[in-house]
């Protein structure tokens, strides 16, 4: 569910582009990419990059393995799992085991069998759950004085997270974690308020290895748990289907409106990137047919990639599963998940709100029409065949917010009654073969979130031990001298900095455990504190120079990166200010608000939203000038805050703005852009 934010040059992002044609587009609309667009994705998300393996005998023996790794953790969700280092570890070993399996040490290593030096780290990675099990009572005990044999499993433990994390992620998090642990080992020598006691490597490894708050600290707990059944969840939805489902439901509901592929886009990337959790495949997988569709009815190579990264990045902030970062969100607050879901629904659909008028605006402003109806799927005809795909998803937000059972419990039912439902209609009934490859699908789908998981637990192993997380809080909100705008300025720079170099989960994790202690420290809700960090850690995969989503849309779309990229920003421009919406209009995430008091900052932040795509478009029933659009940002703002006073001026600029254009637009003749 990660995706690799190593630094890339964007000249060196696009292959050799060629069209796609219509037989291409309709094998994308089934799953089936090229083997281009496989090259692209392997080149930006190092994650896909893996082995594939010419013996049969060894392939099928790690396809039984990553099934009995999902059975493992489907078992344990009902009949309880071992004690807590006991089970963590097994997981964390596990994960490294398929991840030393599946990715090689380099670029040039063997792609098609795993070499010796790897069998070494396998068995490894094998010993240190086996001294856990086998000595656990020891480590226990032994809790703050370790002795030297767990000083070396707790090297060995670090050394293999560090090298597994390289290989899955880039070089990104363990260049971070290598710097925190010399901060632990070093920042005695550090002058200010930097400076700390300092402390030993035993020290040190005993807090990443033996408790729960370093390597098998909250982010394994959660990744072994809610995250590995919703990324099992994600694998079966597939395999029955959704994927298609999604895509022909889009294209039935909005393929002939006005720029209608652009819209098919924004939806059905939004739906399976809540789902799958990648923006860069959820880019590549949707994008095979979204942006040839968009650029066959005149939206620019820019534009038309810039529409499927933005809905694609903006997939992990929408509810009901949003990605995994959502379960670590929960756990570090100590709420329920399905609380997180609430509190995140309005600003989700606010940021697609905006990418959806944005869309149209451009539409209306090119006079880009649809596609002819007769090229499109029949909506009852998708529904009756594939509509009862449906109910799992409807199941599972029974589950969550009205059966009074746990996440884990919940998962676990939703996963058998996809399996069943899909049974309903032989065109998505998924046989024996179906679910086995199911299983192992999410087993490998999990490694790169569980090993990002175990790397920021070093991090936070660090944060924990030296009080660094509550000493950079403290400096943000002296550089911000005390004041929220300038705090959550320099909140959001540290958030997108990070998310530039990390994928998007540890980057979650750290700017939360940094930049939401600040927030929360001038009386922010720790909810909005932690969506505010999680918000901006994502859209890191959007802004140059590192958008890696831009860059994929712009290898699909033959579009020039960096533009893409400037593009993308200017359609998720929403996004970037939602946050903003919310610190200042908490009742935006439904805390400590009435109906009639949510409904009425809900609608005006949609009027904002629609003030601001204005602005940025240039365009509402005739094109704008300069003077106008600076109308409009400045209406937009006002209804940002949710003052009534401020909400009236806002709306009265609305209105004004609306009346004015639309008499314009008599008057004149329809503009090309």
């Amino acid at each position: 569910m990660t995706n690799n934010n190593k630094l890339t040059d964007p000249a060196q992002v696009s292959p050799q582009y060629t069209e796609v044609s219509d037989d291409d587009i309709n094998r994308a609309m089934g799953g089936v990419i090229t083997q281009q667009q496989q090259e692209l994705l392997e080149k930006l998300d190092k994650e896909s990059a893996v082995r594939t393996f010419k013996n049969k005998n060894f392939a099928m023996l790690f396809f039984l393995f990553c099934i009995g790794v999902t059975l493992y953790h489907f078992i344990t969700s009902f009949i309880g799992t071992p004690v807590v280092l006991k089970h963590r570890s097994l997981h964390v070993a596990m994960m490294l085991v398929i991840g030393f399996i599946l990715y090689p040490f380099g670029k040039k290593s063997i792609r098609d069998k795993v070499s010796w030096c790897d069998w070494v780290l396998i068995l490894l990675s094998i010993m240190v759950p086996v001294y856990v099990w086998c000595n656990y009572q020891g480590i226990v005990e032994r809790a703050g004085n370790p002795n030297t044999a767990d000083m070396a499993m707790a090297t060995i433990l670090v050394l293999l997270v560090l090298e597994s994390s390289r290989r899955i992620t880039g070089w990104a998090l363990p260049i971070l974690s290598f710097i925190f642990i010399a901060y632990g080992l070093y920042g005695r020598n550090l002058p200010g308020i930097f400076g700390h006691r300092g402390y030993t490597w035993l020290q040190l490894s005993n807090q990443f290895f033996a408790n729960t708050e370093g390597i098998y600290g909250s982010s394994v707990s959660v990744a072994a748990s809610y995250i590995f059944l919703f990324i099992l969840f994600g694998a079966v939805m597939g395999k029955s289907g959704m994927g298609a489902f999604f895509n022909d439901m889009a294209m039935a509901l909005a393929g002939h409106t006005k720029g209608g592929p652009a819209k098919v886009s924004v939806i059905a990337s939004g739906l399976l990137g809540s789902i799958n959790g990648s923006a860069v495949a959820n880019v590549v997988t949707t994008g095979a047919f979204t942006i040839p569709l968009m650029k066959k009815t005149g939206y620019s190579k820019e534009f038309a990639g810039a529409v499927e990264a933005s809905a694609s990045v903006g997939g992990q902030l929408l509810p009901p599963v949003m990605g995994a970062a959502a379960f670590i969100m929960a756990e570090i607050l100590s709420v329920k998940y399905s609380v997180i879901i609430v509190h995140a629904a309005i600003p989700a659909l606010l940021y697609y709100l905006g990418i959806i008028i944005q869309v149209q605006l451009r539409a209306s402003k090119n006079n880009l029409v649809g596609l002819p109806k007769s090229e499109l799927p029949k909506l009852g005809k998708v529904v009756r065949e594939k509509g009862h795909l449906l109910l799992p998803i409807i199941f599972l937000i029974y589950m969550l917010f009205f059966s009074g059972t746990t996440v884990v419990f919940s998962a676990v039912l939703t996963i058998m009654a996809t399996i069943i439902v899909s049974c309903l209609r032989k065109s998505t009934r998924m046989g024996i073969k179906d679910i086995l490859d199911a299983f192992a699908e999410g087993a490998r789908a999990t490694v790169p979130v569980a090993v990002a998981c175990a790397c920021v637990g070093i991090i936070i192993g660090v944060t924990s031990k030296t009080g660094f997380g509550l000493t950079m809080a403290n400096a943000i909100i002296s550089l911000g001298s005390k004041s929220l705008l300038f705090t959550l300025i320099f909140t959001m720079i540290t958030c997108m900095i990070l998310g530039m170099g990390l994928p998007s989960i540890p980057a979650y994790i750290i700017t939360a455990t940094i930049g939401a202690q600040a927030l929360a420290k001038l009386g922010i809700p720790p909810v909005a504190a932690h969506m505010f960090a999680f918000y901006f850690a994502m859209f890191a995969n959007l802004t140059p120079p590192v958008a890696l989503a831009a860059f994929a849309a712009a290898g699909l779309s033959g579009g020039d990166p960096m533009k893409t990229g400037i593009a993308s920003v200017k359609l998720a421009i929403a996004g970037f200010i939602v946050p903003y919406m919310f610190i200042y209009s908490p009742q935006l995430l439904l805390i400590d608000t009435s109906l009639a008091e949510g409904i009425r900052v809900s609608v005006g932040a949609c009027l904002g939203v629609l003030l601001i795509g204005m602005a940025v478009e240039g365009y509402m029933f005739t094109k704008m000038n300069v003077i106008f659009r600076i109308i409009s940002a400045a209406g937009a703002l006002c209804l940002i805050s949710s003052e009534f006073y401020s909400d009236i001026i806002g709306l009265v600029i609305l209105v004004t703005l609306l009346i004015v254009q639309y008499t314009l637009s008599k008057r004149t003749t329809p503009q090309q852009a």
